[in-house]
Parts: structure tokens; C-alpha cells; sequence
């Protein structure tokens, strides 16, 4: 029964993480209808910049307000440079493009920083009051970070007029351009925050499976699983995916297939949301009237 209970409570400090990346992938998606295949190695880089900050002698958190900050402008250039000009391009060619970027930024990772696996400190110190046998202080930390950001976004989303401009360009792009939006930067915005909360995940992720060009490629198609089990048009729904990504991948990689087969949970999770609920939980499901 210790043991359940620690698996069920690792998951969701692990769900929290591949919320944080499905946070990203669905900030995207509301943006451009795309899945950015990229978000993980993005995420990825954004992390090592952050250790060469740290190498640099910065202290932990101006190296992650400076790589928040970078991100978001990388991101946003991207959009700009990158995606907006493949607006009215096949869909093919724009996953091409989306490929393209992952492998760009992989081996930009690689030759710049190396493939050595390098230690990523936390921010939470192991010996903090909220860390328990259960969970260490860096689980514990990983979930409320997730979740000061679903605040936060939602906060947003909700309360600010710009949150409510991005959400128009992203439902309706022509009415909003009638009414004075600015739909072009509504979507670089909107690629600057996933590519923000990105880093966020890359440098929570860092400290628990260490730093290396590989480490976000088992956490993208998690996070992807939990995007589409919540719904990769809802931010709530698709952290709620994440955090239950998590535990069942802890309990299932336990107690079931082994921790051989862990990475295969998300593959069967994802084949079993698009063929019994596309739309995911609290996705919206569209009918087309023909």
C-alpha cells in the first residue's frame, strides 16, 4: 500500500512536468492548429542555455528569468520568420518545417553544449519542509510550478484584454482582423508564451533525468498523450491529461509492463484517445454541417 501511494504521488510530480509541455503544445495549437513537433527540443535548448548561465556564475533564478525571457523571444522570432510564412502552405509541408526545426535544434544542442549528460541543479532544496519520504522536495516543487501556470494562464486568458484578443485570433482569425486585432501578433505571442513555458518545463524536467540533447524526447510524446487525452484545444484539460499521463505511466511502468515498456503507455494512450474520444475529456468536439 506505501508503495502505490508513492508510485501514485511520483506520478503526479512527473504529470506535473508533462503538463507544463502540453501547456505548451496547446498554446500553440490554439494559435496555428499545428502540433509543434519541436516544443520538446526547444525546450531542451532553452535548458542549456540556462547552464551555461549557471556555468557563467549567475545565480539559479536570474539564469531562469533570463532563459523565461530568451525563450519567449526565440519563440516569437520563430513564429514570425519560420511559421508565419507557411500560412497558406500544404499541411505536409508544414510538419516538414516543424521536423525541420527539432532536428535543427538537436544538433544545434549537440555542437554547441556536447552529448555528455551534465547535472542540472533544482531550485528546491532537498532538505526543504515540504519534501517527505513520498516525495522529495523537487516533486512536490515540479506540481505547484505546473500549476501556478494554469493559474496564471487562465488568469489571463480570462481577466486581461490581450488574453481575450489572443483567444479571438485563435477562434475566428478574419472577425478578428475586422475588429482591429492584430491577428500576426496574437500568434507570435502566443508562440513566445509556449515557447516561455517550455523553458519552464525543460529546466524542471533537467534535474531528474539530467541534461542532455536526448532528455525531452520521451517527456514530448508523453505530454503529447496528455494533451490529447485532455483536449489539445483546452489548457486545463490538457495539464489534467498530464498529471494523469503521469501516474498512470508510474503505476502501469510498477506494477504492469515493466520500466522497459513504460514509453509504450503513452503510444497505447494515444491511439486509445483518437479512436474512442478525439476531442479528448474536456476537448470540444466540432460538427461540420454539410
Amino acid at each position: 500500500m506505501n508503495e502505490l501511494l508513492h508510485q501514485t504521488l511520483s506520478g503526479l510530480a512527473t504529470g506535473g512536468i508533462y503538463a507544463s509541455v502540453a501547456l505548451a503544445l496547446v498554446m500553440i495549437y490554439q494559435a496555428t492548429h499545428d502540433i509543434n513537433f519541436a516544443q520538446g527540443e526547444m525546450a531542451m535548448f532553452s535548458t542549456f542555455v540556462a547552464w551555461m548561465l549557471l556555468q557563467l556564475g549567475w545565480s539559479y533564478w536570474a539564469a531562469f528569468a533570463a532563459t523565461v525571457v530568451l525563450s519567449f523571444v526565440v519563440a516569437a522570432a520563430i513564429e514570425w520568420a519560420v511559421i508565419r510564412p507557411m500560412h497558406n502552405a500544404p499541411e505536409l509541408s508544414v510538419v516538414v518545417v516543424f521536423i525541420g526545426l527539432l532536428v535543427i535544434f538537436h544538433s544545434l544542442a549537440g555542437w554547441l553544449f556536447g552529448y555528455t549528460i551534465k547535472q542540472f541543479p533544482s531550485p528546491f532544496a532537498a532538505d526543504a519542509w515540504y519534501g517527505s519520504e513520498l516525495m522529495s522536495a523537487h516533486e512536490v516543487g515540479a506540481i505547484f510550478v505546473a500549476l501556478i501556470m494554469v493559474a496564471l494562464l487562465f488568469s489571463f486568458f480570462r481577466l486581461t484584454p490581450l488574453g481575450l484578443a489572443m483567444r479571438a485570433a485563435a477562434q475566428n482569425a478574419t472577425s478578428s482582423r475586422l475588429v482591429g486585432i492584430s491577428v500576426g501578433r496574437m500568434l507570435m505571442l502566443g508562440w513566445g508564451l509556449a515557447g516561455a513555458i517550455g523553458a519552464v518545463a525543460g529546466m524542471m524536467v533537467a534535474p531528474v533525468v539530467y541534461l542532455d540533447p536526448n532528455m525531452m524526447t520521451g517527456v514530448l510524446l508523453y505530454a503529447f498523450a496528455g494533451a490529447l487525452i485532455g483536449g489539445i484545444d483546452n489548457p486545463v484539460g490538457a495539464v489534467l491529461g498530464g498529471f494523469i499521463v503521469g501516474v498512470l505511466e508510474n503505476l502501469l511502468g510498477t506494477f504492469v509492463v515493466g520500466t522497459e515498456l513504460k514509453l509504450s503507455v503513452a503510444l497505447v494512450l494515444i491511439v486509445g484517445v483518437l479512436i474512442v474520444r478525439p476531442s479528448g475529456l474536456l476537448g470540444k468536439k466540432i460538427v461540420t454541417r454539410v
